[in-house]
C-alpha cells in the first residue's frame, strides 16, 4: 500500500541528492500503487519526471525561489490564513499540541503548519481521519494550488493532490458519514 501522504511530504520537501537517488523507487513504487487514482498517479509521475530532468543545483534554486522567496507560495499553511498577525502563534500552538497528543514528537526546526510536516502527521493517521485532519486546510491548500498553477510551478500538481483528498465529500463517496 502506497504511504500518499508521506510520499507527498517527501516530494515537498527542499530537494535532496538522496530524494534524487530514490527516483527510480519512486517511479517503481507508484507503478506498484494500487490506491491511487488515475489522475494522481498521472501528477506524480509527470512530477517525478520534472525531478529527472533537472540537476539538484536547478531543483533546489527553484524550490528556494518558488517557497522561499514567495510568500504566496509559502508551505506555513498558517500563514495564509494569518499572515503576521498574532493570532498567528496560538494557531501554532494549537497544531503542535495536537501532534503530541498523538504522540508524534516533532524532531524538525520547522514550525507545525509546514506543509511537509503536517503531511508526515497526517500519514500517522488513519485514511479517513487524515482526509478529516486535512479538510481543515482545504481552503488554504486550494488557494496555494492556485497561486502554484498560476506561476506554473511544477510543485501545484502535488498541491492539487493533498487538496483533492482534503475534502470531506471524498468520505461520503466511500460511505462513511
Amino acid at each position: 500500500m502506497m504511504q500518499i501522504y508521506k510520499l507527498l511530504s517527501v516530494l515537498l520537501e527542499y530537494p535532496s541528492q538522496e530524494l534524487i537517488d530514490n527516483l527510480p523507487e519512486i517511479k517503481q513504487r507508484l507503478e506498484q500503487s494500487d490506491d491511487l487514482e488515475d489522475d494522481e498517479l498521472e501528477k506524480l509521475h509527470g512530477f517525478n519526471d520534472y525531478l529527472a530532468s533537472k540537476s539538484l543545483t536547478e531543483l533546489q534554486e527553484d524550490y528556494v525561489q518558488t517557497f522561499d522567496m514567495t510568500a504566496e507560495h509559502s508551505l506555513h499553511l498558517s500563514h495564509h490564513l494569518f499572515g503576521d498577525d498574532k493570532n498567528r502563534g496560538p494557531a501554532l500552538i494549537d497544531l503542535g499540541e495536537l501532534y503530541k497528543d498523538y504522540g508524534v514528537e516533532v524532531v524538525t526546526n520547522e514550525l507545525p503548519d509546514y506543509l511537509p510536516l503536517t503531511l508526515e502527521f497526517a500519514a500517522q493517521l488513519e485514511d479517513n481521519e487524515a482526509m478529516v485532519f486535512l479538510s481543515d486546510a482545504k481552503k488554504i491548500l486550494t488557494i496555494l494550488t492556485e497561486n502554484l498553477e498560476k506561476a506554473s510551478s511544477p510543485y501545484a500538481a502535488l498541491l492539487s493532490i493533498v487538496g483533492s483528498r482534503a475534502t470531506l465529500t471524498r468520505l461520503t463517496a466511500q460511505g462513511v458519514s
